[in-house]
């Protein structure tokens, strides 16, 4: 070993405001904190793409909207 920190405590900081928590409430805190953290990013994905039914394929797109700005034809004096 070469006596460098785990990747995964690089940059973690705690800051104690108040009170004189001991080492093992400390780290009872970072177990928890890391627990709640790894099973929340677990859930956190993305969903699989829907797969689009046959039904919905053949079906024909909505109509696009009235341009008001173009005339009527010989109607747009």
């Amino acid at each position: 070993m070469t006596g460098q920190a785990d990747d995964t405590t690089d940059g973690v900081r705690i800051d104690v405001r108040r009170g004189s928590p001991t080492d093992h409430e400390l780290a009872a805190l970072l177990a928890v904190v890391s627990e709640a953290y790894s099973s929340e990013a677990a859930e956190a994905v993305a969903p699989e793409d829907t797969v689009r039914s046959s039904w919905s394929l053949t079906q024909r797109n909505l109509r696009q909207p009235l341009r008001r700005d173009v005339g009527w034809g010989r109607f747009s004096g």
